[in-house]
């Protein structure tokens, strides 16, 4: 018996013969998730990065964006779309990085920022040398290297440690090397990355409005349109057959069940179309999808809150304990937001924290 087969075998260890999927053969090894969804927030979010970085090479400015969205939006995705337009080369006189992508460690300090931004540039001494001397290598090679673009990724990190003297002196750090280095620079992250530079008037200055990359709604008609699009889209990549997704009531269930957040649409067809549907020739039902959910999103989920489930209440699950209880609510960090709570006495509701 060779590794798949054994692994066929050992994933229905101690089955009844009707509980057995379909045959799994070349459904273990499918996953959505190099499926690029290029629905309207994707986009938008795509066309601007774009901008900023035009506008550094044509113009000459070096703007700074600050992109935010919830968990699971799709913004990680979208800087590695991003990113992979851009392609590492090497010459003669060493790499040439046009878009150079550098993940934020948590709870950073200078020395832990540059090491990564080292890092990212390939720098294989990147732990070595004083703060100072590791500043100047970046610089350095942000030139060599001729980086046109710096993506910073999970930008809330700076505020996560809650450690308010050392955040500042990193956001400090940072605003210099970006005023040295006279590249655009996006600073990416979680709703919450705004409080870092709003405690920091001189990085917001450069920075201005940040730019929201909303989840998926599904109030109005045209947003009930689009997601039922991405649905479809979704399904024609499936490589068996299925309930219709983008049937107007099962696409209602799949946005309660995801909260329009596109990673949790992608958890849940995922785990379903891996292990083979119950239906007929394999196919997925309704029945399978509130079994992924359980197993994919919520794993307490009673069947009266499982969207999949009959009967079942269909509401947004941001109670206490549920799978949207931590979102990370926008307004709590704008003038507009804040207005809202004093007027009203109470903050907006579905606004608990992340952590």
């Amino acid at each position: 018996m060779n590794a798949r087969n054994e692994l066929e075998f050992l994933q229905q260890l101690g089955m009844a013969e009707e509980e057995m999927t379909f045959p799994l053969g070349h459904l273990a090894t499918f996953t959505l998730r190099k499926e690029i969804v290029e629905h309207r927030e994707f986009t938008r979010t795509i066309r601007e990065i774009a901008r900023l970085h035009h506008r550094g090479l044509q113009a000459g400015v070096a703007e700074g964006m600050l992109l935010v969205a919830q968990t699971g939006s799709g913004k990680t995705t979208a800087l590695d779309f991003y990113e992979a337009r851009f392609p590492r080369t090497r010459t003669k006189e060493g790499a040439n990085i046009p878009v150079l992508r550098v993940d934020t460690p948590e709870s950073p300090s200078v020395k832990t920022l540059a090491e990564a931004i080292l890092d990212a540039l390939g720098d294989g001494a990147a732990s070595k040398g004083t703060a100072t001397a590791k500043t100047r290598r970046i610089e350095l090679f942000l030139r060599k290297c001729g980086v046109q673009l710096l993506l910073i990724d999970e930008f809330q990190h700076f505020i996560d440690g809650h450690r308010t003297a050392e955040s500042k002196r990193v956001s400090d750090w940072l605003k210099n090397l970006i005023r040295r280095a006279c590249i655009p620079v996006v600073l990416a992250g979680l709703p919450r990355a705004i409080a870092v530079l709003n405690s920091n008037p001189q990085l917001r200055r450069r920075f201005g409005a940040p730019h929201y990359m909303k989840p998926l709604g599904f109030q109005t008609k045209a947003e009930q349109l689009e997601f039922r699009g991405v649905l479809k889209s979704l399904q024609e990549s499936l490589p068996l057959p299925c309930v219709a997704f983008s049937e107007a009531n099962m696409a209602r269930r799949f946005f309660y069940a995801s909260c329009g957040l596109i990673d949790y649409v992608v958890k849940i067809i995922d785990d379903a179309a891996s292990r083979g549907g119950r239906g007929s020739s394999g196919a997925i039902t309704q029945a399978d999808l509130a079994q992924a959910f359980v197993r994919s999103v919520w794993r307490e989920a009673p069947k009266s809150l499982n969207p999949f489930e009959e009967g079942s209440t269909l509401r947004i699950l941001k109670g206490p304990g549920e799978p949207f209880d931590v979102w990370d609510d926008i307004d709590q960090y704008t003038s507009v937001g804040r207005s809202k709570s004093r007027s009203t006495g109470k903050a907006k509701p579905g606004s608990r924290r992340a952590h």
